[in-house]
């Protein structure tokens, strides 16, 4: 589990440094022929850690009903992001890193339903769900990285 926490961890520390390089006029754009901006994969990718891991797993998400609808699998941006909607997503960045590290270590993660994802992905526990969220986040990563060549 160390080194799944681990990935995780280095994977948001560049989701941060990526997005420190930009302006919130630059993180809410959305270039012709994409679908979304660097402002929805951040929440995006926050909003998805909290289904994939806490609410297969039976637990309350973290994170409050406008942030998830927001960001959720399917949506796509329909306003401009602010600045403080950006510090708060930075500061999630981290603190549910912490706060997933302290869930574990209790032993909140007792049951989990089964999921398949929509690229096929089967998930048939919280490990598979951890693991799968790193996936996940070094693909948004990807995404990230090409829309910034067009900002």
């Amino acid at each position: 589990m160390d080194a799944t926490f681990k990935i995780w961890e280095t994977s948001r520390k560049l989701y941060l440094k990526l997005i420190e390089n930009y302006s919130l006029e630059q993180l809410n754009k959305i270039p012709e022929g994409f679908s979304n901006n660097l402002a929805w994969n951040l929440g995006h990718i926050i909003v998805a850690q909290q289904g994939l891991v806490y609410r297969l797993s039976g637990l309350p998400i973290y994170v409050n009903d406008e942030m998830n609808n927001t960001y959720k699998n399917g949506s796509k941006p329909t306003g401009t992001t602010t600045q403080a909607e950006i510090d708060e997503l930075k500061e999630l960045l981290f603190s549910l890193i912490e706060k997933t590290k302290e869930d574990y270590a209790n032993g909140k993660f007792v049951t989990f339903t089964e999921y398949t994802t929509g690229t096929g992905f089967h998930l048939a526990s919280t490990l598979e769900a951890m693991n799968f969220n790193n996936y996940h986040e070094a693909l948004h990563m990807g995404f990230m990285m090409n829309i910034r060549k067009f900002i």
